[in-house]
């Protein structure tokens, strides 16, 4: 396996730091708002890649965090924490706050048919151990307090500083996203305990006074404590390399005697035909929006045909086109169902096992789910002629081709759900208006203006059914 190393910014052999094992961090989601297509890209990407290194045979142990407190808000306000800020908007607490984005976080995932995390975490879980790795750094030399009872990161100090996003020491803003605080050394600094106001409900004590954890402290701690101080890969959006990665990297090294994780791997992000997404520019998809017009399972369908390290340009004609795709194939999946039902036999077809063979390849170089999706998709020609000529042994090797690499790696599912198969098709207002109008226009035996509401619906493409009931109105 290979796979892309951004340290080094090329892909590499994927060696485990124990045989037959996989330690994996992915920053979790901050949860202060309804889950997003962004959400949606970076889960499904690393969901994949757990998924396949489970399918080869890997034990792997996923660590997420979910940020619940300390990462505040862009550079032009105020650095008010994203979710103390959301929390006086929708007159809730906090915690409420965090819990209600969570779940709703949880509920999106679950139907995206993303796996949850061996382990998925609070960071107001283990303040006191972040506590104690901001003490750690402090006496090792490489932060300080000051008067306000904020601590900082030391930069100057830390002489790899930039090492993971490129960045010059003199070229870089402000690690904490927020405007440069008056009482930092340095502008590049960075929080790793912050001072909060009196009235705060989200603060602890410290020994440095009452006040929360920096954002960047949290994933240091949980990746220690959860993964030890040397694990396989560190995942998370491009967006984090810079400030969130590159100082946790300074935070990792100075508190294990070296950086702990040996690949560092990031997502790319969604654009809007072509505009990055974001909630200012007033293109911001979330989950149940979307979900409303689309199946999940057609949302991971379409972010699977793009390589997890480029972007996802989201546009209404790329989710209709990878609906008709991924309704087609659910169809040739379940002529085989309907032959074989859940029986399954390994691949001795020499051509199938080759497709097979090539799939696995193609995930096994830096996780390539736009070629593995090609190769997948070829199994539509092997069921055509296996369900024509009726052939259970074939058909058996194809339903354990789909179970293995189109279920438990690309993590779709093919199964028509009970509350769709039974949904009907809603029908538009205007259209239920005629055939009302139509309905009294018979019962009044006024059979011209009958025909002639019958006429105007058939033109928008809707037909009347008339029965000793009433009337139901279907699309032609």
């Amino acid at each position: 396996m290979k796979l892309y190393n951004t340290f080094t910014r090329k892909k590499e052999e994927f060696k485990p730091v124990v045989e037959g094992r996989v330690g994996m961090y992915v920053c979790g989601p901050t949860v202060y708002g309804m889950p997003h297509l962004g959400h949606a890209k970076s889960y499904i990407n690393f969901d994949t890649i757990f998924r396949f290194f489970k399918f080869l045979g890997y034990k792997v142990k996923y660590v997420q965090n979910i940020t619940d407190v300390g990462h505040l808000v862009g550079d032009g306000d105020s650095g008010e924490d994203k979710i103390v800020k959301q929390a006086r908007l929708e007159q809730l607490d906090a915690y409420e706050i965090a819990y209600k984005y969570e779940v709703e976080y949880f509920k999106s995932m679950d139907q995206l048919n993303v796996l949850r995390p061996s382990i998925s975490c609070r960071a107001t879980g283990f303040v006191q151990d972040m506590i104690e790795t901001v003490q750690d750094i402090l006496d090792k030399g490489y932060a300080y307090v000051t008067d306000e009872g904020n601590v900082y990161f030391d930069v100057h100090k830390y002489t790899s500083y930039g090492q993971l996003s490129n960045r010059r020491l003199e070229d870089a803003v402000s690690g904490e996203r927020i405007e440069v605080a008056d009482d930092k050394r340095n502008p590049a600094d960075f929080a790793l305990w912050k001072s909060v106001d009196k009235g705060t409900l989200m603060q602890w004590k410290s020994p440095w006074g009452m006040g929360c954890p920096g954002w960047h402290i949290e994933c240091t701690t949980l990746g220690k404590k959860f993964l030890g101080d040397r694990f396989d890969i560190h995942g998370g959006g491009i967006d984090n390399i810079f400030p969130h990665h590159e100082c946790e990297c300074a935070q990792a090294d100075i508190v294990n005697g070296h950086l702990p994780m040996n690949y560092f791997m990031h997502n790319g992000l969604v654009t809007v035909n072509g505009t990055k997404m974001g909630k200012s520019l007033g293109n911001f998809i979330t989950l149940p929006d979307l979900f409303a017009k689309y199946l999940p399972q057609v949302v991971r369908f379409f972010i699977l045909q793009f390589h997890y390290r480029s972007a996802v340009d989201f546009s209404d004609e790329g989710l209709a086109l990878a609906n008709k795709q991924f309704l087609k194939l659910r169809e040739f999946v379940s002529s085989v169902r309907k032959l074989v039902g859940e029986e399954k036999s390994d691949i001795s077809n020499a051509e199938l096992k080759g497709v097979y063979d090539s799939f696995v390849g193609a995930m096994n170089e830096d996780f390539n789910t736009p070629v593995a999706l090609v190769e997948f998709n070829k199994i539509t020609k092997f069921i055509s002629k296996a369900v024509e000529s009726k052939d259970l042994s074939l058909l058996k090797e194809i339903n354990y081709f789909v179970s293995r690499l189109g279920e438990e790696v690309l993590g779709l599912d093919f199964a028509v759900a009970e509350v769709e198969e039974k949904e009907e098709e809603s029908i538009p207002q205007n259209i239920e208006d005629l055939a009302k109008k139509r309905w009294e226009a018979k019962q009044n035996k006024d059979w011209a203006s009958a025909d002639k509401y019958r006429n105007e619906i058939a033109e928008l493409g809707y037909v009347i059914i008339d029965s000793k009931e009433g009337y139901k109105i279907e699309r032609k």
